[in-house]
Parts: C-alpha cells; structure tokens; sequence
C-alpha cells in the first residue's frame, strides 16, 4: 500500500494536521480501551468477595477477558485494509463501550464471566493503533510513532489500576455499598468509550491525504478487497514464518504485560498484606512505565535501524526480550515490598521496550498485507496472556511460581526473534527510504514538541 505525504516528524503539541490528529487520537483511543478493559481488575478484591470466586474462577474470567482478543485482532486488520483505521476504531469504541457500562449486571460467575469475554474484543484496539500510525509517519520516525502510541496507550493500564479504587472509593463515601459501588465505578470508563469512539470519527481521517473511500475514489488506493481479496491478503501474511516468530515474540512482551495488569493489583494486596487502593497504586506504577518504556523500544529500534538497517532492528528486539526475562525472574524472587518495586519497575521498563521494539519491525514485514500482519503480531500477545493466564488459575502455584516460570519461558523462547530476517534487496530498498525521510530533518526518530 503505497501511502504519500507521511510525516517525517513527531510534532507533540500539533494538532493542525492530520498525522499528528490520528497520533493523538490513536494512542488516546487505545489508553480508553485499556481502561475499560481492565477496569474490573483493580476492583477484583470487592468482586471476588461478592460473587465468591475462588482463584480458578478468577482466571478463568483473566483468560476470557485476552482470549477474544486473539480472534478479534485477527479479524481487525483485514478491516482496517478495506475500511480504513477511522471507521474501524469509531465503530469498536461505541459497540465496546456497551459490555464496559453492562458488567455491573452481572450477579454470577458465569455471567460475570459472558462480560469480561464480551469486553475483550476491545483489545483489538491496539491493531488500530498501530495501523493508523503506520499509515501516518515516515520509515525515519514510524517505530518511535508507532512505540509511543502504543506505550501511551498502554498507560492506561497504569491508569486503571489508579482511578479505579478511587471511583469506588468516592462511591462508598456517598454511601454505596461495596456491592452496588463496583457495579457502578465501571459505568465510567463505558461512558468515555462511547464519547471518544464519536471524537475518532469526527477529527480523524485514514490517511495523510483523506480516507480511503476519497483515495480509492481518486484513483490513488486500490479497491477495496472482496472476501477472496481480504483471505489471499490474510493468507500471505500467514505464510511467512516471521510473521508467527514475531507472534510468538510479542506473546512474550505484551501477554506478560496483560498479565501483569490482572494479577498485580491482588497479587500485591495478599503478598504483602496492603490496602486495595495502595495496591492498586503499587499495580499502577507498571503501566505508568508506559509514559516512556514503550517509546524508547521505538526509538532505540529507529536508531539502530540508522546504523545498522533492518537487522539492527531485529538485534534491539533480541536484547530488550533477553533482559525482560531476567527482570521478570529476579522480580519472582523478591520478598520485600520495596525491592520487588524497584525490580517490578526495571521488568515494567524492559517489557515495554520490546513490545516497542517488536512494532519496530512489523511496518517492513509486508507492506501490502499490512493490516494481516499487525492483526496476526497483535493476536501474539493475547495469545501469550491466555497462556500465562494458565499458571495462575491453578491453585496448587502460587503467583510467585508463575512469575518464575513466566520469566523462564521469556528467555528461552527470545531465541525465535532470529527467525526474522530481510533479503539484501529489502534492506537495500528500506536503507534508502529512511535515509530520505532522515534528510528531511536531522536525526532519526524525531520528536519535537512543535
């Protein structure tokens, strides 16, 4: 997909043209996603008391609520390809805020459990994300564009984990119950999911000359595919062994991240006997590493790229996953509040990285199946939740184990990012395009606040 007009730089504080309207509104979009997607996880200890869920219960709700999403990525890509990015996000933001604000209804495990699964197709949000700022940015700055919009995004876990206990807390002061406070603390996040799915489509476009429909009107985009078009586009990105390297990859990175934002927030307040909102503060610390993490795997990847090309790229990812694990195996280990803080927040630094670092690859993977791809690499990381998400509804491990485990299969399965590799006429095609974008500013990576 041949997309003219990029941007060339990230100008933080613009808001006059449309990359940096889809920037802002992208990686906003994404962070409300998050905090209604995992807005019942900071509450699950006035959850688990009223519904009595026992922990299997409990993980069970954890693997519904990332289990849709590996289906649902899957499928968003191919929307993006043929609606484009504006539709398909204004679209997912209204319909999800319905189970969001339709959650407080639930009187059973099992109903409980329809929601939390109904609420997971909002994870699908991050392919969105990721493929509008492709859309969007130049090869010089794209995996800074593409890290940051998604690090920013992810903060709303962070987020989340935050307000969340504050609502309720605010709540009970007016006199609601812990019951009835839950239930309503989560009609929030469902009521700006639904304002910002109206912003999305009101104030932004697919791409740097208009959307697709106007482009594909104008002779400039391809028709859209038809049913057999969107499945040979699917299909291409599924033939390519680096596109599932890179599945399993960001399973590694962005699952431990999802699931780290439904287990913290407990798992602090048992471990070391806290309150919920200081757990819930603790919990939030994770994701607010999002604020930069993310980014620095972006920019990283994009310097690396300047010195080295796409292998430079694919060795950044390498290193950031390799250090995550270690992270992730000494944060098991900690036994004092204060250490397995620090420890939670070198992991938090190292986790989001990579999953910069990975969105630093994706754009030079198949450009005509883009959507494909960031859908199949976006599935990964859900994928790699549900999995982690197994070591924790089993009652015979404790979540220090897990984590130990987690951490284990961090390292070992890193060595699947040396899958990835380019041909010497893709680096030599992409080595030219950066350097083009590059000299239209100085430095690489950009960011500038004007």
């Amino acid at each position: 997909m041949d997309i003219r007009n990029k941007a060339t730089r990230i100008r933080l504080l613009s808001f006059s043209t449309p990359q940096m309207r889809a920037f802002h509104f992208s990686w906003f979009a994404f962070h409300v996603c998050f905090f209604g997607w995992f807005g019942i996880a900071p509450l699950m200890v006035v959850v688990r008391e009223d519904l009595a869920l026992t922990q299997t219960q409990i993980g069970n709700t954890i693997i519904a609520s990332v289990a849709i999403t590996v289906i649902v990525r899957l499928l968003i890509g191919l929307l993006c390809d043929r609606l484009g990015p504006r539709k398909t996000y204004s679209s997912l933001l209204v319909l999800g805020s319905i189970p969001v604000m339709s959650i407080g209804l639930a009187d059973s495990f099992e109903s409980f459990l329809l929601a939390r699964l109904a609420i997971g197709a909002i994870g699908a949000s991050f392919v969105i994300t990721q493929y509008h700022t492709s859309m969007m940015f130049a090869p010089n700055v794209v995996g800074t564009a593409n890290a940051t919009s998604a690090g920013w995004g992810n903060l709303g876990g962070g987020t989340t984990q935050i307000l969340m206990p504050l609502i309720l807390s605010g709540l009970l002061m007016l006199g609601a119950s812990e019951t009835l406070g839950w239930r309503l603390a989560m009609l929030v996040p469902g009521v700006v999911l639904f304002c910002t799915g109206i912003g999305y489509w009101l104030f932004t476009q697919d791409a740097p000359d208009g959307n697709f429909a106007d482009l594909r009107r104008r002779g400039e985009l391809p028709p859209a595919a038809g049913e057999y078009g969107a499945l040979r586009s699917f299909l291409a990105a599924a033939r390519d062994i680096r596109v599932w390297a890179l599945f399993v990859v960001y399973g590694l990175c962005f699952g431990v991240e999802l699931t780290i934002n439904n287990i913290a927030a407990i798992y602090f307040f048992d471990r070391f006997d806290l309150t919920l909102a200081t757990a819930g503060l603790i919990a939030g610390l994770f994701g607010l590493m999002n604020v930069f993490a993310r980014t620095l795997g972006g920019v990283f990847s994009d310097l690396f790229a300047a010195q080295h090309g796409l292998k430079g790229r694919v060795r950044w990812l390498f290193i950031a996953l390799v250090c995550e694990g270690i992270a992730l195996i000494a944060f098991s280990q900690m036994h004092v509040l204060s250490l397995a803080i620090g420890i939670m927040l070198v992991f938090s630094l190292f986790v989001q990285m990579a999953e910069g670092a990975t969105f630093g690859v994706v754009p030079f993977i198949n450009k005509k199946a883009l959507g494909a791809v960031a859908g199949i690499v976006g599935a990964g990381g859900n994928a790699g939740a549900v999995l982690a998400a197994l070591l924790f509804r089993n009652e015979g491990l404790t979540y220090q184990q897990g984590l130990f485990y987690l951490g284990l299969c961090v390292l070992v399965l890193a060595a699947s990012v040396l899958v990835v590799r380019f041909s010497d006429a893709t680096e030599a095609e992409e080595a030219k395009a950066y350097k083009e974008a590059a000299n239209e500013h100085t430095g690489a990576g950009a960011l500038s606040l004007r």
